[in-house]
């Protein structure tokens, strides 16, 4: 997990706590996300799956979840982007959160299910929230820089 690398990285106890805070709650994410997939799933006839360009899928996995893009990209470790650099790999913290808020923007245009936007809502929320509390960690750190510098 990115934020566990990175945690080992961070000059601040502020900036530790808060990615174990955000790690932590992004695999409850992932577990939100895998019980909203199944729960469309279930009591989906074969003829469905296939309308819903998802036989492939359904061929190797049946109906068991299994995380990857919306193009069949497996979940790999290769999405983890962290270099070392405490400013760096903040910075592409709040990058990913931004994208995770507007993926989650263009999943509620393309359903009509209450309940599943309501999920999909709260899950965009807590992206703009990781998004502001990197942007805290981030001032952390480079406070701690400045004060490091000897003029």
């Amino acid at each position: 997990m990115r934020y566990l690398h990175q945690r080992y990285n961070m000059p601040t106890d502020q900036a530790k706590a808060l990615l174990t805070d955000i790690g932590t709650e992004e695999m409850a994410h992932w577990e939100m996300i895998c019980t909203m997939v199944k729960m469309l799933m279930t009591g989906a006839t074969v003829e469905e799956i296939k309308e819903a360009d998802m036989g492939a899928m359904y061929a190797i996995r049946d109906k068991a979840i299994y995380p990857q893009d919306s193009t069949g990209n497996p979940w790999t470790a290769a999405y983890i982007q962290s270099i070392g650099d405490p400013v760096t790999d903040l910075y592409e913290d709040m990058a990913a959160e931004q994208k995770a808020r507007a993926v989650y923007e263009q999943l509620l245009n393309l359903t009509d299910d209450p309940l599943l936007k309501d999920a999909l809502r709260f899950l965009r929320e807590r992206e703009i929230v990781h998004f502001q509390r990197f942007g805290e960690a981030l001032r952390s750190v480079e406070e701690f820089h400045s004060a490091k510098r000897i003029f």
